[in-house]
């Protein structure tokens, strides 16, 4: 049913259709063009600084305090979020808020990062006198290094002067996502410079399809009585037993070490099926090298091995042994898909 809020399909004109399309790529060439002047100010000016500031922002003691206001402030709020999660602590502070009692969640230990195009926002005025009155860094994002945010700030990150997207020029568009992607690029650089691993990733993450994708193998596989395994020498009729009992359509084969040689798959029985199948060793129908994976692998990875390798169940080895098995059956429960 068409909903009454919604033009019909046919009632959008192929004027109209051509004419949104063509807006939509003025934008995009704009705001690459935009991201494209950013990345040259990197080897042309704003390398050093920004090079400073990765360094400034691994080696304080306190948090990251990232401020601004209006479209800079919500651009704010996602480069505190990006820092937060990535291993550096920061938070958003309101620079309107700030006057008003919130300067006190700002210590002597702490960098302040304050956004603002112009740098001659108002709003700021109290958070870089405080900055300054008890010797708190701040660094500077904005357009103009001559502005009264720039002259305060200990280091600035003069981002280039380029064309709105908005054809009036007066909508922040390409201003904001160059804040944006100077953000990101602090928050990568930073993340790499601590050594940031996916595994520390995971503990800020837990939740939702990340952090299924984030666990470890080791942490989703069957171990201990669950493991379906059977020694070199035993028969094809014992194999079959174990196999239907665990429920996992294969067998592992172990030698005298406790080392994984093979496995018998549900495909390995109708490919050998015979009058003496059952009387036959499992190492005549086994398969030599089968695939394995660490129990160090992330669950992501794991899905994708499995899909790759057209299997439904993997063991999970340590030192040649097998120490779990994996089915995909596992990964799709926790959301790893």
């Amino acid at each position: 049913m068409q909903s009454a809020h919604l033009p019909a399909q046919d009632a959008v004109s192929t004027v109209d259709a051509e004419a949104s399309l063509a807006s939509a790529d003025r934008t995009l060439e704009t705001e690459i063009a935009a991201l494209v002047a950013l990345r040259a100010c990197l080897g042309n000016g704003l390398g050093a600084p920004f090079a400073r500031t990765v360094a400034l922002l691994r080696g304080i003691r306190g948090r990251v305090i990232i401020t601004g206001i209006g479209k800079s402030g919500h651009i704010g709020t996602k480069m505190a979020a990006s820092l937060a999660s990535t291993g550096t602590p920061a938070f958003f502070v309101h620079a309107s808020e700030a006057s008003h009692g919130d300067l006190g969640m700002i210590t002597q230990e702490d960098v302040v990062v304050a956004l603002s195009w112009s740098g001659e926002t108002t709003e700021l005025a109290s958070i870089i006198a405080y900055t300054r009155r008890f010797r708190v860094p701040l660094v500077a994002i904005t357009s103009s290094d001559t502005s009264a945010l720039g002259k305060a700030a200990d280091i600035v990150l003069m981002l280039p002067k380029v064309t709105e997207a908005c054809p009036h020029g007066l909508a922040p568009t390409s201003s904001t996502l160059m804040q944006l992607a100077i953000g990101d690029a602090l928050a990568v650089a930073l993340l790499e410079a601590r050594g940031f691993t996916a595994q520390d990733f995971r503990v800020f993450h837990p939740g939702g399809k990340l952090g299924a994708s984030l666990r470890l193998a080791k942490d989703i596989m069957h171990s201990g009585e669950s493991i379906p395994l059977i020694r070199l020498g035993a028969l094809m009729r014992d194999a079959i037993v174990l196999m239907t009992q665990k429920g996992f359509g294969v067998v592992g084969v172990i030698d005298e070490a406790g080392k994984l040689v093979g496995i018998v798959t549900d495909g390995d029985l109708r490919r050998h099926i015979s009058t003496n199948f059952l009387d036959k060793a499992v190492e005549e129908i086994m398969t030599r090298k089968p695939k394995t994976i660490s129990g160090e692998m992330l669950s992501a990875a794991a899905l994708e091995f499995i899909n790759a390798s057209s299997i439904t169940s993997v063991f999970v080895v340590e030192n040649g042994c097998p120490v779990g098995i994996l089915h995909l059956h596992d990964l799709l429960r926790i959301g790893a898909a």
